[in-house]
C-alpha cells in the first residue's frame, strides 16, 4: 500500500498527516512542544497511539528510539559518512539503501524490498511516497520514514545537508 507525506513533516505547530492515494488521512503524527530533542507520537485515525519516537540527546550523530506498545522496537541512527547519507536500524534486521538526499530509497530485510520511498514530482507542493509492502510492519517502517525525514530536514535547515 502507498503512503504520502509532505517533504517537510515539521511545521510551525509539529503536526502533520499521512495520507493514503485518494488523500485520506490514516494517521497523525504530533510533536512535543518546548521539548528537549524531538518526541513525536504517531495515532492511527481512533486516536490509539501505535508508535512513539524520542530524539536521544548528547550525540554526536542523531539518534532515535521508536517504541510501540512501551516497548523500544527499534533505533535509527545516522552514520558518519563522508558524501554519503547512511542509516543504521538497530532491532529489526533492515538496511537503508539508495539517496536519501533525493528521497529515493529503499528499506530491506534481509537483501528484500519492504519498503520503497520516492519523492513525487509532480504532485502538489513536495511530497514523497512511501510502498509499503509489508504491512505487517506498516507503522515501524513509517516511523523510520519520519526518523530519516527529521534528521534531514534539520541539517538542510542547519545547511549541513
Amino acid at each position: 500500500m502507498k503512503y504520502f507525506i509532505k517533504q517537510k513533516v515539521f511545521s510551525f505547530n509539529n503536526q502533520f498527516s499521512v495520507k493514503d492515494e485518494t488523500g485520506q488521512s490514516l494517521y497523525q503524527v504530533e510533536g512535543k512542544m518546548l521539548s528537549l530533542g524531538n518526541k513525536l507520537h504517531v495515532y492511527n485515525m481512533d486516536n490509539e497511539e501505535v508508535l512513539y519516537i524520542e530524539q536521544k540527546l548528547l550525540k554526536f550523530l542523531p539518534e532515535y528510539d521508536l517504541i510501540k506498545n512501551g516497548e523500544k522496537v527499534a533505533t535509527v541512527k545516522k552514520a558518519f559518512r563522508f558524501f554519503k547519507n547512511d542509516y543504521s536500524i538497530l532491532g529489526p534486521d533492515w538496511d537503508v539503501e539508495g539517496s536519501i538526499m533525493a528521497h529515493d530509497y529503499v528499506i530491506k530485510q534481509r537483501g528484500n524490498v519492504i519498503a520503497d520511498i520516492n519523492k513525487e514530482w509532480l504532485s502538489w507542493g513536495d511530497t514523497y511516497a512511501i510502498d509499503i509492502l509489508d504491512e505487517s510492519q506498516t507503522e515501524l517502517l513509517l516511523g523510520i520514514v519520519i526518523v530519516i525525514d527529521c534528521v534531514f530536514s534539520a541539517q538542510r535547515n542547519n545547511g549541513s545537508s
